[in-house]
């Protein structure tokens, strides 16, 4: 009798300290500070009463889990979230290529929503100076200034709760992707009426291009972690997707607002609790093929950030099996509850 309370005790023991170290290593976002509310585009608006150097304009309210009207927002169909850290070198390019296919195809009808984390080097205001020189009409592109930078997810989830369209889809700034491949995600939402609540999640995927020059050429060392993220994600996180980390994903606004209030994850493995939180909730997802091309200039350190994701990796989903981390909002709805 004596050794299997012993046992019982020893397992007891070892299941409390790996929940003390998943909830040490556990984490919250922060609420969004007053000025990530709002943001700037390239309008001719004289400086603000505050004092502040660009009039500025409210972003429309945030998504939440529990809205029951999720109808795009001024007849959006397509928003484009891209999250900027340093990206003067980088971003020119990209906006070069989103804007001419945005406006061939969907003129008048979408959005970009720069999401600039803690940029040094002005990657605001060059996106602002960008777009009038495309002729991107005021309001068409909208930066937002993040208080302290937050991290890719941190910036994802952001923007993404404050678009306007009926569809968003979050790209990175270096455009390594082909952004016509825009139109192939749309096409998986084609069946979606307006009023529709049903989230989908249309995923870019690198998967077809294992064997190509652009991954074959890459650095041993770079496609090797790759490969150990990759495994790493299969044993811990999601098998039903190939690429996970591929910086092009579509969302309808259901999906929306079924995943990214929930979003805990704010560093570079963010899109793992993403598609974690569809395949929890039964979103439908579809991995469609896109073209993609490495681009330099990565802030992407190897060797920490490597180390840092797999720690991420491996809390995230932990947290999720032992209920630390629930559909609540991080916390909000429990607190919204009680306020009432």
């Amino acid at each position: 009798m004596m050794p299997i309370i012993y046992l019982a005790a020893g397992i007891a023991l070892i299941f409390a300290a790996i929940y003390g170290v998943i909830i040490f290593f556990s984490h919250y976002p922060r609420e969004s500070t007053p000025i990530e509310l709002l943001y700037i585009t390239n309008d001719s608006s004289k400086p603000s009463a505050t004092g502040e150097s660009q009039a500025t304009h409210p972003l429309p309210a945030r998504i939440k889990s529990t809205d029951t009207s999720l109808k795009a927002i001024d007849g959006i169909e397509i928003s484009v979230v891209i999250p900027c850290y340093n990206e003067v070198e980088r971003l020119g390019k990209m906006l070069d290529e989103c804007v001419e296919h945005l406006e061939s195809n969907y003129r008048g009808k979408y959005e970009i929503l720069i999401v600039d984390d803690g940029s040094k080097d002005g990657t605001a205001q060059f996106a602002l100076t960008k777009a009038t020189q495309l002729g991107v009409k005021p309001h068409v592109l909208r930066a937002v200034q993040l208080s302290k930078n937050r991290g890719k997810g941190g910036a994802v989830t952001h923007g993404l709760l404050h678009t306007r369209g009926r569809l968003a889809l979050f790209a990175d700034a270096d455009g390594a992707t082909k952004f016509g491949d825009v139109d192939r995600m749309v096409e998986f939402f084609a069946k979606d009426s307006d009023d529709s609540l049903t989230g989908r999640v249309a995923i870019g995927s690198r998967a077809h291009m294992v064997n190509t020059d652009a991954v074959v050429k890459r650095s041993f060392i770079r496609n090797f972690l790759m490969y150990g993220l990759h495994t790493l994600v299969y044993v811990f996180g999601i098998r039903k997707v190939q690429d996970t980390q591929c910086g092009f994903k579509m969302f309808n606004r259901p999906a929306i607002a079924k995943i990214f209030p929930h979003m805990h994850t704010e560093r570079w493995i963010f899109d793992v609790e993403v598609l974690l939180l569809a395949e929890l909730q039964s979103i439908p997802m579809k991995e469609i093929a896109v073209n993609w091309e490495e681009i330099d200039g990565s802030k992407v350190d190897l060797a920490k950030d490597s180390i840092g994701m797999a720690i991420d990796l491996v809390v995230t989903r932990m947290a999720y099996l032992m209920g630390i981390y629930k559909l609540n909002e991080c916390g909000r709805l429990g607190l919204e509850k009680k306020n009432q």
